[in-house]
C-alpha cells in the first residue's frame, strides 16, 4: 500500500508561477511510475504529467508542454509538478497518482492516489 501526500497548492495569479509536491510512503517509490491528475469543475481528471520510476521519462498533456515540469526525488520519495504562466481557471484540484511498479510512463495505469490540493488561478 503506497500513501500519497500533496502540497503546494494555493491561490495564484495569472502568469504566476507555482510548484506542487507529493510525498510517498514505502520503500520501493523508485520503482514506481508517477503521475499528476488535475479536477476541474467538471469533475473529470485528466493527467497532465507523468514520469517514470527512474525520472529519464516523462510525458505531458499538450495543454501544459512547456509550462509544467515533472521531477522526482527518490531519496526523499517525492514527485513534484513546477507549473509556470499559470492560465486563469476554475479551482482545480490536482491529485499525485502513483502506477504499477516497473511500469512505464507510456503503460501508467494510476494505482494509488492523494487526497488532492487545490489550485485556483484568479487576478
Amino acid at each position: 500500500q503506497i500513501h500519497l501526500v500533496e502540497s503546494g497548492g494555493g491561490l495564484v495569479h495569472p502568469g504566476e508561477s507555482l510548484t506542487l509536491s507529493c510525498r510517498a510512503s514505502g520503500s520501493t517509490f523508485f520503482l514506481l511510475p508517477m503521475a499528476w491528475y488535475r479536477q476541474g469543475p467538471s469533475m473529470q481528471r485528466d493527467r497532465i504529467a507523468a514520469i517514470n520510476g527512474a525520472g529519464s521519462d516523462t510525458d505531458y498533456d499538450a495543454s501544459v508542454e512547456g509550462r509544467f515540469t515533472i521531477s522526482r526525488d527518490n531519496a526523499k520519495n517525492m514527485v513534484f509538478l513546477h507549473m509556470e504562466d499559470l492560465n486563469p481557471e476554475a479551482p482545480a484540484v490536482y491529485f499525485c497518482s502513483a502506477g504499477q511498479t516497473y511500469s512505464t510512463v507510456a503503460a501508467f495505469i494510476p494505482n494509488y492516489w492523494g487526497q488532492g490540493t487545490q489550485v485556483t488561478v484568479s487576478s
